[in-house]
């Protein structure tokens, strides 16, 4: 029998060798979102070099930046901030948008009706304007950027899962559990929510990149994370002058938002199909 490339049997098991190298990269990038710093060759903030956009060499694996400052720290200090304020922003975006989509499925009604359109009209709202105009009227730091990015996405993870709960309430196992008197609460939290859990993860990964993208976009035009402290949007805008001298001051953030949005993305396309795509 013919084996898809991606794919090889180990006693007995097919092994996913995509899946298993997407694993280990967003492994690595959330290990040095926790613990990058404690391995960093120099100070995030410190000028260690005089000669500005400095080329690889053993002392700096990644090169200088504009001030002298080492790349390759700086790197795994943007790593906590990308990492860090994306993964909470689409846990709150997530766990909001599923519960409110749930809610307004077992329930109908009016509380349905409200809710689709409020948030459909927030939805209809471009997410790069809505983040520019909140972010400059509010300002910028971590708390807020979080809650931007988790209200900007909110509503899609809310029509997600409606339509999914909409197709679960309409099943015999939740008629008969409602025939027996269990609650709103019960029938969210027993019958509906199990059976959509694989889905909303893969929606939850796929939502995380592009949280991940915009405040990327978000600290590229000086709207993120700020100075002293930066992400690897931050670290693009800053450098972007190493272009006209090929350094790698300005690739380096680019591949490491390359390598953790591409392996979120390849390790949802090769989850298995019943993890992936199970609604009952």
């Amino acid at each position: 029998m013919a084996m898809s490339f991606s794919s090889l049997r180990l006693l007995g098991y097919r092994i996913n060798v995509v899946a298993i190298l997407a694993s280990l990269f967003i492994l690595f990038w959330a290990a040095m979102a926790l613990f990058g710093t404690s391995f960093a060759p120099h100070s995030p903030g410190k000028v260690v070099d005089f000669d500005y956009y400095g080329p690889i060499s053993a002392e700096f694996p990644l090169g200088t930046d504009y001030l002298g400052r080492d790349i390759l720290s700086r790197i795994l200090m943007g790593a906590s901030y990308t990492v860090g304020i994306s993964l909470a922003a689409v846990c709150l975006a997530c766990a909001s948008g599923v519960a409110l989509g749930m809610a307004a499925a077992v329930t109908g009604g009016w509380i349905d009706v409200v809710l689709s359109r409020f948030l459909d009209a927030l939805s209809s709202i471009p997410s790069k304007l809505f983040g520019l105009v909140m972010v400059a009227a509010i300002g910028s730091s971590t708390p807020v950027l979080i809650l931007v990015l988790a209200v900007i996405y909110t509503p899609g993870s809310y029509r997600f899962a409606r339509a999914l709960a909409v197709n679960i309430n309409t099943m015999d196992f939740v008629a008969v559990a409602r025939a027996r008197g269990e609650g709103t609460f019960y029938l969210i939290t027993q019958e509906i929510l199990p059976n959509i859990a694989g889905p909303v993860l893969a929606d939850m990964g796929l939502r995380f990149v592009f949280i991940v993208l915009l405040l990327s976009g978000l600290s590229f035009l000086g709207l993120g994370v700020q100075p002293p402290y930066a992400d690897w949007g931050s670290l693009v805008k800053e450098n972007i002058g190493a272009l006209a001298f090929g350094a790698p001051a300005v690739i380096a953030p680019c591949i490491a938002i390359a390598s953790l949005t591409i392996s979120v993305n390849l390790l949802i396309d090769n989850l298995p199909t019943k993890i992936r795509d199970r609604s009952a």
